[in-house]
């Protein structure tokens, strides 16, 4: 009898969140954000010192977020080809460096102020390095930017990040578990081997690859592309190569119609419990905890938006893009979202860090997933605003222009 009301309890829970996440979904896209903030408050609101906890759904969002995550990733290597990922390295490698340096650095140096140690300052600078592959994807299309001339560096730059998350997951999750610098260096060193190996699968068997998990009914299809990705990420995760580049590896794999099937096959799948892993997250987070460090996610929002905005910057102005369009470059990169939030989520799990820092990348992503749309999306016309005062002046000549309108 008590087995059957946890039962009914939990799937009247389960039941109000998922339909308050697809509320807050079309909320978020009648308003033009991303739904990732919303569903951080929607954990918020319903966790632990929130305003109507529940306790009926923690076994199934466990899982469920670890599928998200497994899903988002594997999406995301869909995404790319072999070839595009050695070209896109090739072409911004150096854009690249410059974008570690200047935005892995400010999450670094607050985690080492806030006292959270060596563990700590490298969760945190994965939490402000690395853009939001999808927002800035969606604003991109929403804007229709995608045939610019600025997008290819804006693209090169997130398929650098994303590779660079294939090393840089291996090692936090090594340096999470307590093994030490050498079961780090080894960390690094199976990840080494494991992409250079999938990259020279993908190049010259990537068909056998895609044709493995190829079905033309849509039922086998799914089966078979979920299950070789939970099969994989599992493997990987053995491993200690991290679930996550397991499944984005296994996405880069599959090539051609295959890998398009897949992404529109799976894109509901992965919207529904990637959903799931944003709430966990906030349900895991204590409200309480915010208001402490909020100031701290404001002035690195500041600062990080300031230095994606010079990164790309810089990486458009490289390509001879002329300077609108390196504004636009630089604020299309703006946005943090779901890589900064499993970054954090694995960190906060290990146990090896504290839930400050759940809060303040709950406190970041929040600021970030909602500036980094609307930077997009402002950032022409206030620098229209700015050239035509300017062009004014200009044509006013210095006797005719009132104090108040020189800029």
């Amino acid at each position: 009898m008590g087995d059957g009301h946890s039962t009914a309890t939990a799937l009247i829970e389960l039941g109000a969140v998922l339909f308050g996440l697809g509320v807050l979904g079309r909320l978020a896209w009648r308003i033009g954000v991303s739904p990732i903030p919303l569903y951080l408050l929607g954990g918020l609101a319903f966790g632990a010192g929130g305003l109507v906890p529940l306790h009926g759904i923690g076994s199934f969002a466990g899982l469920g977020a670890e599928i998200g995550v497994v899903l988002l990733l594997l999406l995301l290597g869909l995404e790319y080809s072999a070839d595009e990922l050695i070209t896109g390295m090739r072409r911004s490698w150096l854009a690249g460096i410059v974008d570690i340096v200047l935005n892995a650095a400010p999450g670094a140096a607050v985690a080492v102020i806030l006292g959270w140690g060596p563990i700590g300052a490298l969760a945190m600078a994965g939490v402000t390095y690395i853009s939001s592959s999808g927002i800035v994807a969606k604003v991109l299309g929403d804007l229709g930017r995608l045939g610019n001339r600025e997008t290819p560096v804006v693209l090169s730059i997130l398929v650098f990040e994303d590779l660079a998350m294939a090393f840089y997951l291996p090692i936090l999750t090594a340096v999470l578990a307590g093994v030490g610098l050498v079961g780090g260096l080894k960390a690094l060193g199976i990840a080494l081997v494991t992409i250079t190996v999938v990259l020279v699968v993908a190049l010259r068997y990537g068909r056998i690859v895609s044709a493995v998990v190829d079905a033309r009914e849509p039922e086998v299809f799914l089966l078979r592309v979920l299950g070789a990705a939970l099969l994989v990420a599992g493997l990987a995760s053995a491993l200690q190569v991290s679930a996550a580049v397991g499944a984005f590896l296994l996405g880069i794999a599959i090539s051609g119609s295959t890998a398009e099937n897949a992404t529109k096959l799976l894109e509901p799948l992965r919207d529904l419990f990637a959903a799931v892993f944003f709430v966990l997250f906030g349900l895991n987070t204590d409200p309480a905890t915010i208001p402490p460090v909020l100031g701290a996610a404001v002035l690195l929002a500041i600062v990080t938006t300031l230095t994606k905005l010079l990164t790309g910057w810089w990486a458009a102005r490289r390509q001879g893009v002329a300077r609108l369009g390196r504004l636009r470059a630089g604020a299309a990169l703006v946005a943090r979202g779901e890589f900064s939030i499993v970054i954090a989520g694995l960190a906060v799990a290990s146990g090896a860090v504290g839930g400050e820092l759940a809060a303040l990348a709950t406190a970041y992503v929040l600021l970030m997933a909602i500036a980094g749309p609307v930077a997009a999306r402002v950032v022409e016309p206030v620098a229209g605003w700015f050239s035509r005062r300017r062009q004014r002046v200009v044509e006013a000549g210095p006797g005719e222009v009132s104090p108040g309108e020189v800029s």
